[in-house]
């Protein structure tokens, strides 16, 4: 799901946000709320924390509204921006999830340049939570199985799963 197309109007919220306009803020919660949150449900398993994130982006969208330039991208995307870190932030605030011994955290990246959509497409659901999880939204293996509700060695066997895959795959453009 994408975010609404509504740059101008949204531009023009947040100078009014920044002003200290409360109604300028219910209405980019009304226009961006719904779909931040249907995409932090599918990076999070965790009701609370999907729900505590998202009202933190806006909360923090009215703190960091007076630091907003239009020529940074769109709102939406600021948003979303906002909405992952703070996502990550409730993550951080958990107990630390217990380390699975002689595996690695990192994992290496697709070919720079690849377009995240169309990577993902090619992949089964399980996996694309995952790859979204670690590649995307930056996250250690660890968070993602806190995000995600699974264990850390299942993070990291669809991670392996992902990458044979997307190795087998040929995409646009893109040398092998």
């Amino acid at each position: 799901m994408r975010a609404p197309d509504h740059d101008d109007t949204d531009a023009r919220l947040v100078n009014r946000i920044a002003e200290g306009d409360h109604a300028a803020l219910v209405d980019l919660y009304g226009r961006h709320a719904a779909w931040i949150l249907v995409r932090l449900r599918r990076r999070c398993a965790v009701e609370e924390l999907v729900d505590n994130a998202l009202q933190d982006t806006f909360v923090s969208a009215w703190r960091s509204a007076p630091d907003y330039r239009v020529e940074r991208g769109a709102v939406g995307a600021w948003l979303w921006t906002i909405a992952v870190r703070r996502l990550v932030d409730q993550l951080r605030r958990r107990a630390p999830p217990t380390p699975v011994d002689n595996v690695p955290d990192t994992v290496e990246l697709p070919p720079p340049g690849t377009p995240a959509d169309e990577l993902l497409a090619g992949l089964a659901p399980d996996l694309q939570g995952v790859v979204e999880a670690v590649y995307l939204d930056g996250l250690t293996v660890n968070e993602a199985a806190l995000l995600l509700g699974i264990p850390a060695g299942t993070v990291k066997s669809r991670l392996s799963r992902a990458r044979t895959e997307l190795t087998r795959t040929e995409w646009k453009g893109v040398p092998r």
